[in-house]
């Protein structure tokens, strides 16, 4: 107590001699007395932070099986754009496997990708019928699934198809998450401008999209929601010239055209998805004699 006081004295005498001699400057008295004018305080000690509960993501997981990851969490286009549909008009296979009637926003969504832009409304003051389509957006559902991505974490996917098979779709597919079957992305091909190739380049499987098939103007069992692409880089679409040479889509998936090779995520008549298809009345790319169409199955309905 008593240096303390000292000090205070000491500091206190300095200041005086700063106010009564003008002349005299805080460098002098910094010279005068070097001991206290460079002493600091000693840091006070930092308290510990307050630990913060965060429940903003409580809710994210709900939909979502014991274990999975967050970080394995997409948002998905078609779900965000079908929320205002009411539960009485979707069909639940499981929890997470479920499918629906497209809402107003998702049509809005596919129409001019996916779904064809079949009205000009460039000029506002009339309609100009661009092409008459041969399905309609009752005739389609979007399907929501779950499936096991390349990580072996559970993820979540959505397509569109044919209403005709969108019983047939869910099911399959949940019979291959029960069996951790590997599916490296499902999203729309919206997401990819409903580029067939970019899809494809990115191994996504997708199932609608109003196209003809590659090299010919005849529509395409994807324009009709019929035919679905499973992992179409490894299981790529392969086309025969007359020379004997061949065509492999897309072209940097020519690695796996050789079927007699082992690799992962082949499809053959071994392979589950093969057999889940085909249990379901679909037919296989893989069989076809004029090309080879390793990822593609399609179903004929009545």
């Amino acid at each position: 107590m008593v240096g303390i006081l000292a000090l205070i004295t000491v500091v206190a005498g300095g200041l005086l001699r700063v106010s009564q001699h003008n002349s005299y400057t805080l460098g002098d008295y910094a010279v005068d007395n070097p001991s206290l004018a460079y002493q600091t305080a000693e840091p006070s000690p930092t308290p510990a932070p307050t630990p913060v509960v965060d429940n903003s993501n409580e809710n994210a997981t709900e939909n979502l099986q014991e274990g999975s990851s967050m970080a394995e969490t997409t948002v998905l286009t078609g779900y965000s754009l079908n929320g205002e549909l009411l539960s009485d008009q979707r069909t639940t296979l499981s929890d997470g496997f479920y499918y629906e009637p497209l809402s107003e926003k998702l049509q809005r969504y596919i129409t001019g990708v996916s779904y064809p832009a079949t009205v000009d409304n460039s000029d506002s003051s009339s309609e100009t019928l661009l092409k008459s389509v041969e399905i309609s957006y009752d005739d389609l559902r979007y399907v929501h699934i779950r499936h096991y991505n390349f990580e072996g974490n559970p993820a979540e996917g959505e397509l569109i198809c044919n209403k005709a098979i969108a019983q047939d779709l869910t099911e399959i597919f949940y019979e291959l998450y029960c069996n951790e079957y590997q599916l490296e992305k499902v999203l729309l091909i919206d997401e990819y401008d409903g580029d067939d190739l970019a899809s494809m380049e990115d191994n996504n499987t997708s199932c609608f999209n109003y196209r003809p098939v590659e090299g010919t103007s005849s529509l395409s069992k994807h324009a009709l929601g019929l035919a679905i692409d499973i992992n179409p880089f490894y299981n790529p679409y392969i086309t025969y010239n007359k020379d004997g040479s061949e065509k492999v889509s897309p072209a940097n998936a020519s690695a796996y055209a050789d079927r007699t090779s082992s690799f992962p995520y082949k499809i053959d008549e071994n392979d589950l998805c093969y057999q889940l298809f085909k249990e379901h009345g679909f037919t296989w790319g893989g069989h076809w004699n004029s090309c080879k169409d390793y990822q593609h199955f399609q179903k004929v309905v009545e």
